[in-house]
């Protein structure tokens, strides 16, 4: 069969059997899927050998490239010995491992790892934990979260409800717990010489100012640590955490980091809150946790949360389960790539290797078209001067024609490639989608 028609067959019957995520249907009659046959490297590859430049990590998962010969052979490995079992009354290798490494990540400040399958999952278990912790503690009066504007936290029901994206939320609204969204430190929203850091300050204080009406109602404070991804990469100043912290402690309060996106390495630590200096109560992970590999998340809870549960009586326990929680094949692969930060020594090695990517994107920080060009780690994003609608489809078209795989938020271009891409495969990114904002 020529691979053309392959490709052409596949993409019929996806449109009949799969619901894809995150989009309207109909608009595929006019913006067809791409079939992919294979990846490698920060490239995906079609059935008619066209390549794509992954920019996105395939939705900020994908670290070490696809295909990955370690996390492989990882994989092959535990093939041979277990592929899942139950975790309830049992336990396995690769998930003591795995728990017992991302404490020593936190310098064991956290630990008592509780594993679900995704990021939402991780925001429930988080959500949950809190409201039950202060029922166990006495405190059931303490029901309600706050949330940062403009904030995304996943899109189950309870994730949902401390989620600011209308698009995603207004339409389930009846179903959704109220929660407050206080000001986002965002430094895009800073007045006209006002610095991020003292931006920081003041949206603390409004923080400040809503606990000390409303702490004693209220279990957490959740946040996506110096970058809010779905309002379009909003970076802001650590002091906003450190401050966050201070209040959280001070008002009897827990903060909930939800590093889903911004852990493993993407702000250029290994975790956001680490440049903060401070410790979360809860923190939430997924997307590259394993690589881009397999669906796995995790919440670290401290030792105060932990012991809040431990009881005779079961209904103080926390009685929340996943069939796939902890599955040794996804711990085997998260296992796999924390060797790979570890033996790569990748922090320091994403250090100069950003440093170099933004020297590249000088030109393009400087274009006339470009907006608020930013950066934080292994995260670059600048709003295009365009009042287009119909932008983010465009560009994501023309992009796709340039070879590479852009996909905006709204206005907001943004590039979060894996880890892995060298210098050349950087500056064709760069130059391409310069070359792409100089159609605008």
């Amino acid at each position: 069969m020529q691979t053309s028609t392959r490709s052409e067959l596949l993409l019929k019957r996806s449109l009949s059997a799969v619901w894809h995520p995150c989009s309207q249907m109909k608009q595929h009659e006019t913006l067809p899927l791409i079939p992919i046959a294979r990846g490698k490297g920060c490239w995906l590859y079609d059935f008619d050998g066209k390549r794509y430049l992954d920019a996105i990590s395939s939705w900020w998962v994908n670290l070490f490239g696809h295909g990955n010969p370690r996390i492989n052979a990882a994989l092959v490995n535990q093939l041979e010995q277990l592929e899942h079992v139950i975790l309830a009354g049992f336990t396995h290798e690769p998930v003591v491992e795995l728990s017992e490494r991302l404490s020593r990540l936190t310098g064991n400040r956290l630990g008592h790892c509780f594993y679900g399958s995704d990021g939402a999952s991780a925001t429930e278990i988080a959500l949950k934990m809190s409201f039950h912790y202060w029922r166990n503690s006495g405190r059931p009066e303490k029901t309600r979260f706050i949330s940062l504007a403009g904030s995304y936290h996943g899109e189950t029901l309870g994730a949902l409800s401390v989620t600011d994206v209308a698009l995603f939320r207004d339409t389930y609204a009846p179903l959704l717990r109220v929660s407050t969204q206080v000001p986002s430190p965002d430094w895009r929203l800073a007045e006209a010489g006002e610095s991020p850091r003292d931006f920081a300050i003041r949206c603390a204080d409004a923080l400040e100012r809503h606990l000390q009406q409303h702490h004693a109602e209220t279990a957490a404070l959740i946040v996506e640590p110096l970058v809010q991804g779905a309002v379009g990469m909003a970076m802001y100043d650590a002091e906003y955490l450190r401050r966050a912290r201070a209040l959280c402690d001070r008002h009897s309060v827990h903060l909930i980091a939800d590093e889903i996106m911004t852990g493993f390495g993407r702000t250029g630590t290994m975790f956001a809150f680490d440049q903060a200096g401070i410790t979360p109560d809860f923190l939430c992970l997924s997307k590259g946790i394993t690589g881009g590999y397999l669906p796995l998340s995790v919440v670290l809870a401290t030792d105060a949360v932990y012991q809040a549960f431990y009881d005779d009586d079961v209904t103080r326990g926390f009685l929340h389960s996943h069939s796939y929680t902890g599955n040794a094949l996804a711990c085997r692969a998260a296992l796999a790539t924390l060797d790979i930060f570890e033996q790569d020594n990748i922090i320091e090695t994403n250090k100069a290797k950003s440093a170099r990517i933004s020297e590249a994107a000088r030109a393009l920080a400087d274009h006339p078209r470009v907006r608020n060009f930013r950066n934080t780690g292994m995260i670059w994003a600048f709003e295009a001067a365009t009042e287009d609608p119909a932008f983010p489809r465009k560009f994501y078209q023309q992009a796709l024609a340039s070879e590479l795989l852009l996909r905006p938020i709204g206005n907001t271009v943004y590039f979060m490639p894996p880890y892995v891409i060298d210098d050349s495969e950087a500056t064709l990114l760069v130059e391409r989608a310069a070359g792409l904002i100089n159609t605008l």
